[in-house]
């Protein structure tokens, strides 16, 4: 018996592995959706979470008549069609949070979000502005819900620098309500300079695409393949062909850690900041003598839960402080390395501690808020500004030529206009460490009123 295959038999039969290897292969792809590719599922995850936002903003045009029975001329405002806008944005929390642009919202008197969950169906809701930054433009608002516990697809946000130069990013949006949006490119830069707090944005703090970003475009989501956020759409530059603009999700992380807080919102005191971006949530920085300071918080401690509650995210964290009873106290679970730490936190007003006294302790200058009345009497046309009322004798506001009357717009170069403000702008300076102000002085020389503008320094005491 010959159990040797002749050799062009044996060929024959490798050709014929090798064709139905082939074959089973080629059906095993057909059976795979080839148009179901990884952009297609990026932005049906995310599209749902996009929705269209629309503003109306009421105007008034305030003209005048002549009043033959009073002899004078009388002011009446005549109303006139409301201005109406339209743009996007991306719900980031279950319960209703939309972050957007600052532009899309500003001034608005009425906002509506529809939401196009399903193709031909959509779903109007009003909506309320909770927080915004011009320097960011940065908006974040909140879905009046038509009924209790429902809750919203959401967006997930990309990891800060998790940005790829060349890959594929997708610019989502629902322009003037007609329904989902998607436009495709390249990630062609990163964001370029250094964050500069207080400053505006600008170009070079942008990331840039050549994904097409129209003006109803502006709030969407810009994001990577793997469907997360790593952008707001924000502008496309008119001068340039296919150049289009997002503001890049660190940024935007920055920005929620800034404005929603207890602080910002109202006025209450924590005095911990938060890493939005961290799960779990971790403690980045504590104001020394603050409630969190007191409460024994310290900076890398980890939030397990709040009142009993794990957070989901930043958001939910901060929802819950910032609506605390009256008695404004919060018990935190926390992690310290592999220790868990309880604690309470009792939040008081910032201006039980950020207040007149303060500075005059640090500076020996009294400032008090600009009215309009102290204003018109000072001769100064602006409340911009806080006037010095009071300077103590041999104190380093009298060394640095601090008088009366002065108003002092700027301190370290921000501008202040309230007491806590400018309370928070000296506290962070340290004993015999320099202030910089920025000051004007109205000075009467007969009929005429003289403004002076200049800069003092002073050593803090």
């Amino acid at each position: 018996m010959n159990f040797f295959m002749p050799k062009s038999r044996y060929i024959k039969v490798l050709i014929g592995v090798a064709g139905l290897t082939l074959w089973g292969s080629l059906l095993g792809h057909a059976a795979e959706p080839p148009r179901k590719d990884a952009v297609v599922e990026a932005v049906g995850r995310v599209l749902p979470s996009v929705v269209n936002i629309a503003t109306k903003t009421r105007v008034q045009r305030v003209r005048y008549y002549y009043d033959w029975w009073r002899d004078n001329w009388a002011p009446y405002a005549q109303e006139l069609p409301p201005q109406e806008s339209a743009g996007s944005g991306v719900i980031v929390d279950p319960s209703g949070y939309v972050l957007t642009n600052v532009h899309v919202v500003k001034d608005a008197d009425e906002i509506w979000v529809k939401i196009s969950n399903n193709p031909g169906e959509a779903k109007m809701y009003r909506a309320e502005a909770i927080a915004g930054s011009l320097a960011t433009d940065i908006a974040l608002l909140k879905i009046i819900p038509e009924r209790a516990g429902e809750v919203f697809a959401t967006a997930n946000f990309a990891e800060n620098d998790d940005l790829l130069l060349g890959e594929t990013v997708l610019a989502l949006g629902n322009p003037f309500g007609l329904g989902g949006s998607v436009s495709r490119g390249i990630l062609s830069s990163k964001s370029r300079r250094a964050d500069s707090d207080g400053n505006k944005l600008d170009i070079p703090d942008w990331l840039q695409t050549d994904a097409s970003i129209n003006p109803g475009n502006s709030g969407g989501p810009l994001i990577n393949l793997d469907g997360e956020i790593i952008g707001i759409n924000v502008a496309v530059l008119r001068e340039g062909q296919g150049i289009g603009f997002a503001i890049p999700i660190k940024r935007v992380n920055e920005s929620l850690g800034r404005l929603f807080t207890p602080e910002f919102l109202n006025g209450i005191w924590f005095g911990a900041t938060i890493q939005p971006d961290s799960i779990p949530l971790t403690i980045r920085s504590v104001e020394p003598n603050s409630p969190a300071d007191r409460a024994g918080i310290f900076e890398g401690d980890k939030i397990e839960t709040i009142n009993g509650h794990a957070p989901r995210n930043f958001i939910e964290f901060s929802n819950r402080l910032i609506n605390l009873e009256s008695n404004r106290t919060v018990s935190l679970q926390l992690r310290r390395n592999s220790e868990k730490i309880a604690c309470e936190v009792k939040l008081v007003p910032e201006s039980d501690y950020f207040n007149a006294d303060l500075i005059r302790k640090k500076t020996g200058a009294t400032l008090e808020e600009l009215t309009p009345d102290l204003a018109q009497a000072l001769g100064y046309n602006s409340t911009d500004g806080l006037v010095v009322s009071k300077v103590d004798d041999s104190s380093p506001a009298d060394e640095a030529g601090l008088t009366t009357g002065i108003v002092v717009l700027a301190i370290d170069g921000q501008n202040v206009s309230n007491i806590v403000g400018a309370a928070r702008q000296v506290y962070r300076r340290e004993k015999d460490q320099q202030l910089k102000l920025e000051v004007v002085q109205m000075r009467r020389n007969g009929l005429f009123l003289r403004r002076r503008t200049g800069q003092l320094t002073l050593r803090l005491r």
